[in-house]
């Protein structure tokens, strides 16, 4: 009996990994060729999972011309295959995660750094559960022009004729959805217009980060379906509508008690020190949530996206909101990522500050109530080169992400950095909007 009778029909298979910007890299195989692909593993190069956000190869990476440009091998993940409901031929997807050989993990692979992370809570006795939030921009034309002239001015912020105009898309989706196992609740009208926010509920935080890496993979497809395109780039359109991504995270320990509960309206002193962790080194992770050029025009005053550092109760303004709600259900919400940040690499940033947090018992500064662009505090990095800096010098994050992953992360973002720099706004727009 094979594997793939429990998908019947399929024609392909898809075998996918994550790069360091969160793009899908493999192969396409015949079903024919694939029986014993839950069993086995597939050759790729090392250096394909550090590409720039070109596709191109970082030219003074060591995984390049200097190592003879080494494959690795690639193994299904314990994800498990998921239909491709978006292509026109019943297709199946394989997450993948990269590695030397048997046992030996390569430590550039950005699921990788994740697991390696809940390992660390495993070690404690505990398990992080997980949910997000996904902002995406809908559009009927993926050239630039076109899409400022198409989406107009103003937005429609939880309205319902923008989810009536869309209905025959998002009724598909909820049902590609269903047929690849993700686990969708609630989708909401945003402020800019064909803007809208998904969230997807609360699981084991490595399949949390699984599923947001599929859900973005599933929008692109089935908006170029529809005839439309799709993009999650962080503030392409409207003047104070900024796509974002935020997580949602508790922690359990081994009788599955919620660690941030103490019985109170304001949580544990645990769930103090994961917000302490996370403020101390949000400015040295702004890189994972701000990846590209383009994500720092989301990070201004007054666009509904934290520019300092802080947290609150109930506080949509802070970088950190603590959510009110029974105290089973305690949890932080991380809202400072665009929706053009890695998911692998943005919830090892928050989790691993977390965890650090509550090991090295940080206490956070008091909660901020009220509008905290107008609040006298630290800020984020300021822009893409001082977040590369930043991310580079910080020994905390030296403490969350493996070297051989820093030192990739790097040289990639300043390869990206040069070559940017020789594009005009609008082929700067172009680039971004077909890839993140």
């Amino acid at each position: 009996m094979s594997w793939l009778d429990d998908f019947p029909g399929a024609h392909s298979i898809w075998t996918a990994v994550a790069d360091l910007n969160g793009q899908a890299r493999g192969k396409r195989l015949p079903a024919s060729r694939s029986q014993s692909l839950p069993k086995a593993t597939a050759k790729m190069p090392l250096s394909a999972l550090s590409l720039d956000v070109f596709g191109d190869d970082v030219e003074d990476s060591p995984l390049v011309f200097e190592s003879g440009d080494q494959d690795g091998f690639l193994r299904p993940t314990d994800r498990g295959a998921v239909w491709m409901p978006w292509l026109s031929s019943p297709s199946l997807l394989v997450p993948m995660v990269m590695e030397h050989g048997p046992g030996r993990p390569f430590y550039g692979d950005p699921r990788r750094a994740l697991s390696g992370i809940l390992d660390r809570y495993a070690d404690h006795g505990w398990t992080v559960q997980a949910a997000t939030e996904l902002e995406f921009y809908l559009v009927e034309d993926d050239s630039a022009r076109a899409l400022t002239k198409r989406l107009g001015v103003g937005g429609d912020i939880l309205g319902l004729q923008s989810l009536e105009a869309y209905d025959a898309f998002l009724t598909e989706l909820y049902a590609c959805c269903d047929k690849m196992g993700l686990p969708v609740e609630a989708s909401t009208s945003e402020s800019g217009k064909g803007q809208f926010e998904v969230t997807l509920t609360h699981g084991p935080a490595l399949h949390a980060a699984d599923n947001t890496w599929l859900f973005k993979m599933l929008v692109r497809g089935l908006a170029r379906k529809h005839g439309m395109a799709a993009t999650f780039m962080a503030k392409p359109f409207a003047k104070d509508a900024g796509n974002g991504l935020h997580i949602h995270a508790s922690v359990l320990d081994a009788n599955g008690q919620n660690l941030f509960d103490d019985g109170s309206a304001f949580g544990s002193d645990r769930l103090r020190h994961a917000v302490g962790g996370c403020l101390s080194l949000m400015r040295d992770a702004t890189l994972i949530f701000a990846p590209h050029e383009n994500s720092y025009h989301r990070l201004v005053p007054g666009a509904h996206a934290p520019t300092g550092i802080c947290w609150g109760y109930e506080n949509r303004t802070a970088a950190i909101r603590i959510p009110a709600g029974p105290g089973h259900s305690r949890r932080i919400e991380h809202r400072v990522a665009g929706g053009d940040t890695n998911p692998y690499l943005l919830f090892a940033a928050v989790l691993g500050s977390a965890l650090l947090g509550i090991e090295d018992a940080i206490d956070p500064p008091p909660p901020l109530d009220g509008d905290a662009y107008a609040a006298d505090i630290p800020s984020l990095a300021r822009s893409w080169s001082d977040a590369v800096d930043a991310f580079q010098r910080s020994a905390g994050i030296a403490r969350i992400f493996p070297q051989d992953l820093i030192d990739q992360f790097m040289r990639t973002k300043r390869q990206e950095i040069r070559r940017i720099e020789a594009l005009s706004p609008v082929e700067r727009q172009q680039l971004y909007f077909d890839r993140v």
